[in-house]
């Protein structure tokens, strides 16, 4: 006798039961932009997002000034007498009079509150950084990416400029342009209006080196092959500028502009050191500087602080920006 055949069994393939199991277990896969991609790699550079930290709290610093001065400090014009001794006019106390109540000290001669005009400090020098770095990227991405884009004279017309702009000595001439200026000057006043000349002649003399950037940057993007295509797809020269080129020169630009506004704070500071900054008694880190030097052999702190402000705000923006620089473009080398 033949054995029986086996009959087909009426259960349901395990393989095939358990088949939607694994599937609804493994983890979907879903694409990141590069926005995502490059945020994941900022954040694993500590050392970027701790500069990125110092970097806001002096944002809010300098936009809440009024509110912390009048938690933690006293008015930044207001003299105290008091704190000073009156033989030799120097603070009274320890460490040029740090205390409870003068977290950084009082001035010597003065005895204004040296932490007050710190914080009232980074208004004017964040101020004129961000406008002036928003001045020379605006500048320089039209002129840098026409430049790259049109090639031929406009290229050879643009560069020269540049070159002569960043041949040109832009301390020396803010200090003569700054000694002839009116009090008065478009409905601007006292330190409005240096602050302005400032924003605008750092910014005009800054464009170059991002016109720099962005012309390399085009001359590669222009042969790319969605440019072609635009092209081909009868795209004007406006709309391939700004709509097909543009977007992608975002990433250098934003690198470059952060790069920028520490040497804008240090521009500023040396140019208020040396008196073409704002005017007194509006407080500026680069002119507590200036007026130490009378001092700072008696009263060293005076000195101390405004200066490792500057040392600490320069320091952060400087990490933070080649943090950046290392999430955005990876393959770069520092």
């Amino acid at each position: 006798m033949t054995a029986p055949l086996h009959e087909p069994t009426t259960e349901a393939d395990p393989v095939a039961a358990d088949g939607p199991a694994v599937d609804s277990g493994v983890k979907k896969v879903e694409g990141r932009s590069l926005k995502q991609i490059a945020w994941n790699r900022l954040k694993q550079d500590r050392v970027a997002l701790t500069g990125g930290i110092v970097v806001l709290v002096l944002v809010v610093v300098a936009v809440f000034a009024p509110l912390i001065v009048g938690l933690l400090g006293h008015p930044p014009n207001e003299f105290h007498q008091d704190m000073l001794d009156p033989l030799t006019n120097l603070p009274t106390g320890d460490l040029g009079g740090v205390s409870g109540d003068y977290l950084f000290g009082v001035e010597p001669n003065k005895g204004r509150d040296i932490f007050s005009r710190i914080v009232y400090g980074a208004r004017i020098s964040l101020l004129v950084a961000f406008l002036a770095a928003l001045v020379a990227v605006a500048l320089g991405t039209l002129f840098g990416i026409v430049a790259g884009y049109f090639g031929g004279w406009v290229d050879a017309l643009i560069s020269r400029i540049m070159d002569v702009l960043l041949s040109f000595p832009q301390l020396l001439f803010i200090i003569s342009l700054v000694s002839v200026l009116p009090d008065d000057l478009l409905g601007l006043t006292g330190s409005g209006v240096r602050i302005a000349v400032l924003v605008a002649v750092i910014g005009f003399f800054g464009w170059p080196y991002v016109g720099r950037i962005v012309r390399g940057q085009t001359l590669s993007l222009r042969e790319r092959e969605y440019v072609e295509a635009a092209r081909s797809l009868g795209g004007g020269r406006t709309y391939i500028l700004f709509r097909e080129l543009l977007p992608n020169l975002v990433a250098p630009i934003t690198v470059y502009a952060t790069l920028m506004i520490p040497t804008n704070i240090l521009t500023e500071a040396a140019l208020s050191f040396l008196g073409a900054g704002v005017r007194p008694p509006t407080a500026s880190w680069g002119g507590m500087l200036r007026d130490a030097l009378e001092t700072y052999e008696h009263d060293p702190m005076f000195m101390v602080f405004p200066g490792v402000t500057i040392f600490i705000t320069v320091l952060a923006f400087n990490l933070f920006g080649d943090g950046l620089r290392d999430a955005l473009d990876p393959k770069g080398t520092r």
